[in-house]
C-alpha cells in the first residue's frame, strides 16, 4: 500500500472481556498519534456513544452499528450462524467489502477464526489460517506461529505456516530480509519429534527458505531464529507459559524489595533498571496476533487487553497493512508451492 494513502481500520468494539470501555480510549489515543488511520468502532451505537466526549470526536472516527456481540465462551459455529449481525462479523464485512483495509477484535478466538475465514476466504494455495505474534528474546524478539488456531498439523501445513511466517516478518522488518525459520521440538537431533514435525523439516530443508532447522523452546527467547513454527496446541501452551513466567518473575522481584527496609533501598535504586525491564517484558507492548492466510489482514487482540495493549493491537494492524502482508503471502505462497507438493 502506497505510504501516502490513508488507511481505515474497523474496531470490533464489543469484543473482548472489557469491550467499548477499552476499545474506544485505545481509538482516541491511536488517532491523536496516528494522522494517517481512520477508525470505524463498530458495535451498538449507543453504548460506544457514551464513551465519547466533544473533544475526543474526530472526522477520522466514526460508528458503524452493529446490534449484536459475539460472547467470550459462544461456541464458533453459533456465533457463525445465529450472529451475522455480530460486531465481530460486521467488522469484517467492511474489510471484505473494501470499506477498511483491517479488523480487530479482542474477541472469542475460535469465533472470529470462523468468522474471518468464511466472510473473507483463504488465499490461494493456503488450507489453514494461523495465528503469529511476537514474543520478546534476548536479540528483540522472535515471530511464534502457530499459536492456537490450529491443534493437528500435518508437516504440510507445517510448511505453509512458515512460508507465511517467513513473508510477514520480511514485509514488516526492514532489517530482515531472509528471516531465519526454526522449527520447534523436543531436541535439535535429527531423530527427535513426532512424524508431522520430522515431515515439515524434510519440506524445509529442500526449501528454499532461510531453514536453520529444530530450535527446542529456549531458542524462542535466545533469538536464534527470527521465526520460530510448531503447531497451534504446542505454541498456545508456550505462549500462555512465557506469560506465566513473566508475571511470576515480577511478582518475586515485588515481594523481595518489599521485604525490609534494606531490600527498599536496594529496590529504589535498582528502579531505573526495574521499569526498564518491565517495559521490555510488559506483553501489553507485544499484544496484538495476526491472521495469517486470509484474504484480509485480521489481528486477534488478546481478550482481556487494556487500552494500551488494545493500541499495540491496532498499531500491529496498521504495519501489516502498509507492508501488504496478505499480497506478500499469496506471492510467497505461490513460489514455494512446488516444493512442499510432495508431502
Amino acid at each position: 500500500m502506497n505510504r501516502s494513502e490513508r488507511i481505515t481500520i474497523a474496531l470490533d468494539a464489543l469484543g473482548g472481556d472489557h469491550g467499548v470501555s477499552v476499545v474506544v480510549p485505545a481509538a482516541i489515543r491511536f488517532l491523536k498519534a496516528n494522522p494517517d488511520v481512520e477508525i470505524i468502532l463498530v458495535g451498538r451505537a449507543d453504548a460506544i456513544s457514551e464513551h465519547l466526549t466533544t473533544q475526543s470526536k474526530s472526522d477520522r472516527l466514526r460508528i458503524h452499528h452493529a446490534s449484536q456481540e459475539v460472547g467470550m465462551d459462544e461456541p464458533p459455529s453459533r456465533a457463525l450462524r445465529g450472529k451475522k449481525d455480530s460486531s465481530m462479523r460486521v467488522a469484517l464485512n467492511l474489510v471484505k467489502d473494501g470499506v477498511a483495509n483491517a479488523c480487530v477484535s479482542a474477541g472469542n478466538t475460535g469465533a472470529l477464526m470462523a468468522t474471518a475465514r468464511f466472510v473473507l476466504k483463504m488465499l490461494p494455495h493456503v488450507d489453514r489460517p494461523a495465528i503469529i505474534t511476537a514474543i520478546p528474546s534476548i536479540k528483540g524478539r522472535t515471530w511464534v506461529l502457530d499459536l492456537g488456531a490450529n491443534v493437528d498439523c500435518s508437516g504440510q501445513h507445517l510448511f505453509q505456516f512458515a512460508v507465511m511466517g517467513s513473508e510477514m516478518v520480511a514485509a514488516v522488518d526492514e532489517n530482515i530480509s531472509s528471516p531465519k525459520i526454526g522449527l520447534l521440538n523436543i531436541g535439535e537431533e535429527e531423530i527427535k519429534g513426532n512424524e508431522q514435525v520430522k515431515n515439515a523439516h524434510r519440506l524445509l530443508t529442500n526449501s528454499t527458505l532461510n531453514y536453520i532447522g529444530y530450535v527446542e523452546g529456549d531458542g524462542i527467547y535466545k533469538g536464534i531464529a527470527d521465526v520460530v513454527v510448531t503447531d497451534g496446541f504446542v505454541g498456545n501452551v508456550a505462549l500462555k507459559s512465557s506469560e506465566g513466567v513473566a508475571k511470576m518473575i515480577a511478582h518475586f522481584l515485588k515481594a523481595e524489595f518489599k521485604r525490609n527496609l534494606y531490600t527498599r533501598i536496594v529496590g529504589m535504586l535498582a528502579l531505573p533498571v526495574l521499569r526498564n525491564f518491565r517495559r521490555k517484558a510488559d506483553p501489553r507492548r507485544h499484544n496484538g496476533a495476526s491472521l495469517l492466510g486470509l484474504r484480509g489482514v485480521v489481528i486477534k487482540s488478546h481478550g482481556s487487553a487494556d487500552a494500551l495493549a488494545f493500541e499495540n493491537a491496532i498499531n500491529v494492524a496498521k504495519q501489516a497493512v502498509r507492508s501488504n502482508v496478505s499480497e506478500r503471502i499469496a506471492t510467497g505462497v505461490a513460489v514455494h508451492l512446488d516444493e512442499g507438493a510432495g508431502e
